[in-house]
């Protein structure tokens, strides 16, 4: 879940929130944390104790819903798909001065090549935690080299100067919207991971997913604060890479091209994964040709990027997009959890329900708020 998180889009909206809000985005980052937690603890425990996929508790709430879900995960997948794949291309780009198209087509090769290989779920998840820890750590020297005033990012995180809607929808959307937060909850379904006895795991799970998630972006976002402190003005055609680059020079825009690798490909490999478990268990033609299909999810993405370009506008989009996904999903299984009695020992926390209606409503009003304003 963390590494399908941190990708291309993540790292692009972060430094393009920074050069547009300064030491106040931090603020924006905290909001984004706490409605972040509230939507994924929800989740991930209803998907453990039912012991089913959010799409199958949709159709088992009201007919047809489970399609409508579904639909709107693997659209907002597709899209997400897009951006990764061409983050995939500017880091190929950046490493081996090769074009980002080219970049693109190789790193979709290398993903499909995971799901082909027959412990495909064992080589995902050492894959994904692997490159999730250099790409910390790399981004963790950058923020050391740039500087950035600790104290009024700090301060500000609390008494920000001005708040932007548009960028806490956007960063909820690329943290738990979509189908990112079903990245983890399924996987964990796929697992075994499941089951009453299982919460504690799950929910130390949910919110250690949202800690990695913060923890990455706190690091990006000191670092790019590091440098537009300094008054310096970042890219506009690659913000993220203007951060690595006037931060640590040459060798900060080589160690660019790894962190951007490494997170578009876990993303790549994250949400085609999780678009494919939404549409698994519809009919038993789709789960006999689970490879062909993912395969098939990543060939499109490529192709549709390589046929539109503009990655940055993509990647910014698609966050926004998938935030406004969140409180329909969210509802859904909130919902579920009342009137389907999936388990006659459990009751779901009212706490825990009421702190996830309050992140329905929130989302709902930041998407109308970004919408208008």
């Amino acid at each position: 879940m963390a590494t399908s998180a941190i990708g291309p889009g993540f790292l692009t909206q972060t430094a393009v929130f920074t050069n547009q809000l300064g030491a106040s985005f931090g603020f924006v980052i905290l909001i984004s944390i706490i409605l972040d937690i509230g939507a994924q603890l929800n989740i991930w425990r209803i998907l453990a104790v039912s012991e089913q996929r959010a799409q199958d508790l949709a159709n088992n709430l009201l007919p047809g819903l489970g399609y409508l879900l579904a639909a709107l995960i693997v659209l907002g997948g597709l899209a997400f798909n897009i951006g990764n794949l061409a983050g995939t291309g500017l880091g190929m780009q950046v490493l081996f001065h090769i074009p980002t198209e080219q970049g693109a087509a190789i790193s979709a090769l290398i993903a499909i090549a995971i799901f082909l290989y027959k412990e495909a779920g064992a080589v995902m998840d050492a894959f994904t935690k692997g490159l999730g820890i250099v790409m910390i750590l790399l981004t963790l020297y950058v923020t050391f080299i740039s500087s950035p005033p600790l104290g009024e990012a700090l301060y500000r995180t609390v008494w920000p100067e001005k708040i932007d809607a548009r960028a806490i929808i956007t960063l909820v959307g690329g943290t738990v919207g979509g189908y990112i937060t079903f990245a983890g909850g399924h996987r964990l379904l796929d697992a075994g991971i499941k089951g009453k006895e299982s919460l504690p795991e799950v929910s130390r799970s949910a919110v250690s997913g949202i800690l990695v998630t913060s923890i990455m972006r706190i690091v990006l976002f000191l670092a790019a604060l590091g440098v537009v402190s300094k008054g310096l003005e970042l890219q506009q055609n690659n913000p993220a890479a203007s951060v690595f680059q006037m931060a640590a020079g040459p060798w900060g825009y080589k160690i660019f091209g790894v962190v951007m690798w490494c997170a578009a490909i876990t993303s790549v490999v994250g949400s085609a994964y999780t678009s494919y478990t939404f549409v698994e268990g519809f009919h038993p033609a789709i789960k006999a040709l689970r490879k062909w299909i993912i395969s098939l999810f990543i060939i499109l993405s490529a192709l549709i990027f390589i046929g539109i370009g503009q990655p940055v506008k993509i990647l910014v989009m698609v966050g926004m997009i998938n935030g406004f996904i969140l409180p329909l999903s969210l509802a859904v299984m909130l919902i579920a959890a009342r009137k389907l009695k999936y388990s006659k020992d459990y009751d779901h926390p009212k706490a825990l329900y009421l702190f996830g209606m309050l992140v329905v409503v929130a989302t709902i009003w930041l998407s109308i708020s970004a919408l208008v304003w």
